[in-house]
């Protein structure tokens, strides 16, 4: 179904993951889709995206970087015209205690996940403004509801966008601009599987994973896009300042992981 037909999605941090799996399911419904990513393996996505039949273009730049954005958008505006639809996706995750975490990535996170999503927030609105019209999704993430050890900074990031997607709804709802926001749990990425490989067990520690979600199994990225699509789309036309959930079940269980073997673990 051709539900987003027509309309422009820009999708940051689109190389892997949820990014990849959202935009290819945007360019499935339809859409043209921009994908940004600080990796040069966007363009490898954009390329399998049009080899499936799908329009898509490729920018290799650092959301955190107002220069590299406004040349990546400037291109995008000259093939297509104004964004209708922005997937805020692009995110890094330090893990450790807070009083060992390094200044530096500290500030890269802070760069990205939520520097990044205002950068580009702002440079799209104008144009929403102007068609009456738009939509911008933030990813979240369940850390940033919950209380995860190991995960200080990025949950403090993630609450940060669920905050800002309330605040952001009610100064542009008057102006047919929709704003949500969606928080995964644990999902099926590489940057999983890399994290579990890196362990003593990593077959028992996907378990663990499994075990920790009342569904008893990890999710998928197409899961998440799934929900992305439909926020997206005119299904979700009265649906602003939200955060949606897709965690199985995880930030209702009450029972919480004890210690860093058993992080809940996302690519953005």
């Amino acid at each position: 179904m051709a539900e987003l037909a027509g309309r422009v999605a820009l999708v940051s941090g689109a190389a892997r993951g949820i990014g990849r799996g959202i935009a290819a399911r945007f360019a499935a419904a339809g859409a043209r889709v921009a994908l940004i990513d600080a990796l040069p393996d966007v363009h490898d996505v954009a390329a399998a995206i049009r080899s499936a039949g799908g329009m898509a273009l490729s920018c290799c730049a650092d959301i955190a970087e107002e220069d590299e954005l406004e040349v990546a958008l400037a291109g995008i505006e000259e093939e297509w015209g104004s964004v209708q639809i922005l997937m805020n996706n692009a995110a890094v995750m330090p893990t450790g205690p807070l009083h060992e975490t390094a200044i530096a990535d500290f500030e890269r996170c802070l760069a990205v996940n939520l520097r990044g999503t205002f950068l580009l927030s702002r440079a799209v609105i104008p144009g929403m403004l102007a068609a009456g019209r738009g939509c911008i999704l933030h990813m979240a993430s369940v850390t940033g509801l919950l209380g995860l050890p190991g995960l200080a900074i990025y949950s403090a990031t993630k609450g940060a966008l669920i905050a800002l997607t309330r605040a952001m709804s009610t100064d542009y709802a008057r102006y047919g601009i929709r704003v949500n926001s969606v928080s995964p749990g644990t999902i099926d990425t590489p940057m999983l599987h890399d994290f579990v490989a890196a362990q003593q067990n990593p077959a028992e520690l996907l378990r663990q994973f499994a075990e920790m979600h009342p569904l008893r199994r990890i999710g998928q990225v197409e899961e998440v896009a799934e929900v992305c699509l439909f926020l997206a789309s005119d299904r979700a036309s009265f649906v602003t300042g939200s955060n949606y959930v897709v965690d199985g079940g995880l930030s209702v269980r009450g029972e919480q992981p004890q210690d860093e073997s058993q992080l809940n673990t996302q690519e953005s």
